[in-house]
C-alpha cells in the first residue's frame, strides 16, 4: 500500500470544521429555542454561508465596490514584492495576504506555532537552497506543499473577497508558481516526472478559480537581485546561483506575463518605479478592467465559487492524484506513524478552535 504524503497529507490533518472561516447571521429563531423566566424566547444562531443564504437573498454583487478586486504582485526573490504589496492594501483599503509559505496552513489554524516539518510536507527551503540537488526528493516535495499552500491561500483571500466585498493584494498566487518549478527543473533540480506531475495538478485545480484582477510584476535585474540578497544576509538564499534567479526572471517573461496579459490587467514596473507606491496605486486606479473571466461573473457563479472557497477540503481535493512519485510517495506504515505522532501529541486538538484569519 502506498500513501500520498505531500500535498495531500493536508487532507488527513485538516478536518472541514477548522476551516469555517466565515459565518453568516441568521436571524432564523427556530433554530435554537430557549426558556427564560417563562417567557420563550429564540437565540440567534450563526452558520456558515451556504445554499440556504443564497435562496434567502445573499448576494455577492451586492457587496462589490470598485476595489472589490484581487491583485497579486510578483517578481523575483528579493524584488520588493512583500513591501510594494503591504503600501498597495494600505492605501486602497484592501486585505494584504502575505506570500504563503510551508507553515501557511499552521499559522491560519489553532494557536498559530508552527508544526513539526514531518507533518508540514516534510520538506525544507532552507535545504534547498543548501542542497537543491539533494536525492531525498525535498526540492519537489517543496514545490509541491507550497503549490497548496498558495491554493489554500489563494482560496482565502478569494473567499474573503466574495464574502466581505474588500479586495485583496497577495504576493505571487499559485498562476505564478510554476516559475519556480521550470527554474528547478532547468536547473536539473528535480525531474521530468515531477514536472508532469506538477501540470497535472495545477490543470485540475487552478482551473476552477478566477485569476487576478491586475497582476503586477517588479522587474529586478538578476545583478541587483543578487546584490539585495548579500545585503539581506541570509546565509541560505546567499547560495542562490544567478542561473537559477535567470531561470525564474525568464520563465516570468517568456510564460506567465503573456498568458496572464490575455486574462487581466498587467502592470510592470522597474526596481525604482516600484518604490512609488503612489504612482502604482494611481496606475490601478485608471485601468479599465475591460477582460478576463470577472466580466463574466453572475451571483449565481460567485455562490457557486464561494461555495468551492471555503470548504479547504474540497480545495485541496484534487492535489491528491494516485500517481506513485518517489519524492512525495511514502508506505503505509510511515503514513500511520507520522498519523500517530499527530495525535499523541494532541494536536488534532488545535484544529478545533481555528485562527481568525481575519485578525492575521
Amino acid at each position: 500500500m502506498l500513501v500520498f504524503l505531500s500535498p495531500e497529507v493536508f487532507l488527513a490533518f485538516l478536518p472541514n470544521s477548522c476551516w469555517c472561516l466565515w459565518e453568516v447571521e441568521c436571524s432564523l429563531t427556530s433554530c435554537c429555542c430557549v426558556f427564560q423566566e417563562g417567557i420563550h424566547t429564540g437565540a440567534q444562531c450563526r452558520l456558515q454561508y451556504g445554499p440556504l443564504a443564497y435562496i434567502l437573498g445573499e448576494r455577492t454583487t451586492k457587496k462589490f465596490t470598485e476595489y472589490s478586486k484581487v491583485i497579486t504582485v510578483d517578481g523575483n526573490i528579493c524584488s520588493g514584492k512583500g513591501e510594494l504589496a503591504k503600501q498597495i492594501a494600505e492605501k486602497l483599503g484592501l486585505k494584504h495576504f502575505p506570500e504563503a509559505g510551508i507553515h501557511y496552513a499552521d499559522g491560519a489554524t489553532g494557536d498559530g506555532r508552527p508544526l513539526d516539518v514531518e507533518l508540514s510536507g516534510s520538506c525544507s527551503v532552507e535545504k534547498f537552497y543548501e542542497d537543491p540537488r539533494s536525492n531525498d526528493g525535498n526540492s519537489y516535495r517543496l514545490q509541491s506543499w507550497l503549490y497548496a499552500s498558495r491554493l489554500l491561500q489563494y482560496a482565502d483571500a478569494l473567499e474573503h473577497l466574495l464574502s466581505t466585498g474588500q479586495g485583496v493584494v497577495l504576493e505571487r498566487s499559485i498562476f505564478s508558481d510554476f516559475v519556480f518549478l521550470d527554474a528547478m527543473y532547468n536547473q536539473g533540480f528535480i525531474r521530468k516526472q515531477c514536472v508532469e506531475h506538477y501540470n497535472e495538478v495545477k490543470k485540475v485545480t487552478a482551473s476552477e478559480y478566477l485569476p487576478p484582477h491586475v497582476v503586477i510584476y517588479i522587474d529586478v535585474p538578476v545583478p541587483e537581485i543578487q546584490s539585495r540578497i548579500q545585503k539581506k544576509g541570509n546565509p541560505h538564499e546567499m547560495k542562490v546561483t544567478s542561473a537559477y534567479l535567470q531561470d525564474i526572471e525568464n520563465a516570468y517573461k517568456k510564460t506567465f506575463l503573456p498568458e496572464m496579459s490575455e486574462k487581466c490587467e498587467v502592470l510592470q514596473y522597474s526596481a525604482r518605479e516600484a518604490q512609488d507606491a503612489e504612482k502604482v496605486v494611481e496606475d490601478i486606479e485608471y485601468l479599465k478592467y475591460d477582460k478576463g473571466p470577472w466580466l463574466e461573473q453572475d451571483d449565481r457563479t460567485l455562490h457557486h465559487l464561494r461555495m468551492l472557497v471555503q470548504n479547504k477540503l474540497e480545495v485541496l481535493n484534487y492535489t491528491t492524484i494516485p500517481i506513485y512519485l518517489p519524492e512525495i510517495t511514502i508506505g503505509a506504515h510511515q503514513s500511520d506513524r507520522i498519523f500517530q505522532k499527530f495525535t499523541e501529541n494532541g494536536l488534532e486538538n488545535r484544529w478545533q478552535n481555528p485562527t481568525n484569519l481575519e485578525d492575521t
